[in-house]
């Protein structure tokens, strides 16, 4: 679908389609399009913060199931620049990756990893964590790093609301949001998809009012940022629950930073299209794998005599091909195969769920699936 969009005398061309195939109850399955790639929803985007799934090469992304990959703007701006990957050629022929690339904007890493950070209505003075050099970002810098990028999908940017916040903290906090997602909104794009980000905390009244005030922006998409922040889970549940009837139907919808099973099923039946973790790569580096019948810590000791394979129901390559036994031993030994078998068989893991979540909510049964999934995770 080739639609024109117009926003304040700024003209460009992009390729974007989503149409939801079925619904069973609030979960939605259905096809995201962006610049002639077809993508299922619900939707799983494994985290590349440095250009890179960590031990992962791009044909292994494909073979486990990757449809699309998440870059991180602030950690590719500090390092290598956004110019060198722009001189590369973009940041697809930079990480020799042929599918979708969405980029964040950045915000969450200024509020969560640089130190001396101060904020304005312009935007965040910042220290790089990587020499303490000082930085500025703003609304329109994201805006022109990302689409140095040339992501396609991006961001606006945003203040991730710390948790706990104040009320009147994270209403000021919202007001920025708005004000910088009209900022971006209103930068000149060709061929990239721009989200909106809804903040508000852990207040009802303020993320309607944010919701309200992101979607009558009219972006291509909306996300739910500000969760997984360090609130209780009951409340993480109440913010998605809360805040999806204020999102547009006809969009699609990305919950970020939503990364254990029982979180995504979670947000998938109460309307959500998208989401991204570290959670399956992180956990595999640390020796935790997904499995069909829970969570396995590889690095335990009952496992070095175990000649039986991973998970008897997964058809990866690191199940088919070794034992318990030897992922106990490699991870023992710190060998570098270690994480490359882990992170292989977690995020084939992820890619099968979200395969059976689509399946489950268009044959009518997703209740039955996300019950069977929570009695085990």
């Amino acid at each position: 679908m080739l639609t024109r969009y117009i926003y304040n005398n700024h003209s460009y061309m992009k390729t974007i389609e989503f149409t939801i195939s079925h619904r069973d109850g609030r979960a939605r399955a259905g096809n995201l399009g962006l610049n002639g790639h077809r993508l299922s929803t619900p939707l799983f985007m494994p985290v590349g913060t440095q250009g890179t799934v960590k031990a992962m090469a791009p044909f292994e992304l494909r073979e486990v199931g990757a449809e699309i990959v998440l870059c991180n703007t602030f950690h590719l701006y500090l390092r290598p620049g956004h110019d060198v990957i722009a001189g590369a050629g973009g940041l697809h022929r930079f990480i020799g990756w042929d599918g979708p690339v969405l980029t964040d904007s950045g915000g969450f890493q200024v509020y969560s990893l640089s130190p001396l950070r101060k904020i304005s209505d312009e935007g965040v003075k910042f220290r790089s964590y990587l020499d303490g050099s000082t930085h500025f970002i703003g609304p329109r810098e994201s805006m022109e790093i990302q689409k140095a990028l040339g992501a396609d999908v991006i961001m606006a940017f945003d203040e991730c609301t710390p948790y706990p916040s104040t009320y009147d903290y994270t209403l000021k906090s919202l007001m920025l949001t708005t004000g910088w997602a009209r900022v971006c909104r209103d930068f000149p794009l060709e061929g990239q998809t721009l989200f909106g980000i809804v903040q508000g905390g852990v207040y009802d009244d303020l993320r309607k009012q944010s919701a309200e005030e992101i979607t009558a922006l009219d972006f291509d998409g909306y996300a739910v940022g500000g969760v997984s922040v360090g609130e209780p889970k009951n409340l993480m549940y109440d913010i998605v629950w809360g805040t999806e009837p204020y999102l547009p139907e006809e969009k699609p919808r990305y919950l970020m930073g939503i990364g254990f099973p029982e979180d995504i099923l979670e947000a998938v039946e109460a309307g959500f299209d998208m989401f991204d973790c570290v959670v399956p790569t992180r956990t595999a580096r640390h020796g935790t794998l997904f499995t069909s019948f829970g969570r396995v810590s590889i690095k335990n000791s009952i496992f070095k005599r175990d000649f039986t394979q991973l998970d008897p129901q997964c058809s990866c390559y690191t199940c088919k091909n070794f034992t318990r036994a030897y992922l106990h031993h490699l991870f023992r030994a710190g060998e570098i195969l270690s994480i490359r078998l882990n992170t292989i068989h977690n995020l084939h893991f992820y890619f099968s769920l979200f395969s059976g979540i689509r399946q489950a909510i268009m044959e009518n049964r997703f209740t039955a699936y996300k019950k069977a999934w929570t009695q085990i995770y």
